[in-house]
């Protein structure tokens, strides 16, 4: 049997968005006070050190998400500042971990993103599909 963790830090952001292909309300400018989950999975913990019992410290993952709500998340213009045409909760969640996953997140499983209480999307990357990409490009000639 094989251990396994999943850890996730909470983060929080105010911002505007608009959604211009949509046929309601939502294709006007407005805002929401959007949250935010990443999740770490891992199956061996640190074994010695201020982090010993850890998969990741939650510090450590804050770290990795500063740069993105100081830059492009908090009180901005989700249109401009993630190049996203429309920036759908879906895209946004892929966005942010496009982002972390560049910047080397280690056991980065998946992001999620509330756009209000009640509604929201979580994205992650199939291992299936992961595994069916890397065995087509295998050739046999």
């Amino acid at each position: 049997m094989m251990e396994e963790w999943l850890i996730y830090k909470e983060f929080r952001f105010e911002a505007a968005h608009r959604l211009p292909h949509h046929d309601g309300k939502c294709s006007r400018l407005h805002g929401h006070s959007w949250v935010g989950r990443v999740y770490v999975k891992g199956n061996q913990l640190i074994e010695e050190g201020s982090k010993q019992g850890m998969i990741m410290d939650y510090g450590d993952i804050k770290t990795y998400l500063k740069p993105l709500l100081d830059n492009f998340l908090d009180h901005y213009y989700l249109n401009e500042t993630t190049g996203l045409e429309n920036p759908t909760s879906e895209a946004i969640a892929k966005w942010v971990f496009e982002r972390l996953e560049e910047a080397g997140l280690p056991g980065l499983y998946a992001v999620e993103i509330q756009e209000t209480c009640t509604s929201g999307t979580r994205y992650s990357r199939s291992q299936k599909s992961e595994v069916r990409s890397q065995k087509s490009e295998v050739s046999y000639d």
